[in-house]
């Protein structure tokens, strides 16, 4: 399973970015997908989910109301809008594609650095 994520960065507090996650599958829109982000040393957790048809978007506390997850299902993409980034959000995030819902995710990519600093 392809899952390529890429538009991190390097952004100051307060900006924002916008990270995409391209899974080229015949059947891209059948599965529910996510964000995931790992911070080093740290697990894994789960930053928003999205069920196959875009209705159900349960987001992390800790990003609740400055992210917005969205897919394209024509273009089998998936999209994590961050705004009023955070030091605290400097992780790697990963895409991640699941079953079932709330979703167990069971493949994921290589993830893209996201660095909030000033």
């Amino acid at each position: 399973v392809q899952l390529q994520a890429s538009g991190g960065g390097l952004v100051q507090p307060g900006g924002s970015l916008r990270l995409s996650c391209e899974s080229p599958t015949h059947s891209f829109n059948t599965y529910p997908l996510g964000w995931l982000r790992q911070v080093p040393g740290g697990g894994r957790e789960e930053v928003a989910a999205i069920s196959w048809n875009g209705l159900k978007t349960p987001y992390g506390d800790f990003v609740k109301g400055r992210s917005t997850i969205s897919r394209d299902n024509a273009n089998q993409t998936l999209y994590l809008q961050m705004n009023d980034l955070k030091p605290e959000d400097t992780a790697i995030y990963y895409c991640a594609r699941g079953a079932g819902w709330p979703p167990k995710w069971r493949y994921w990519g290589q993830g893209t650095q996201v660095t909030v600093s000033s």
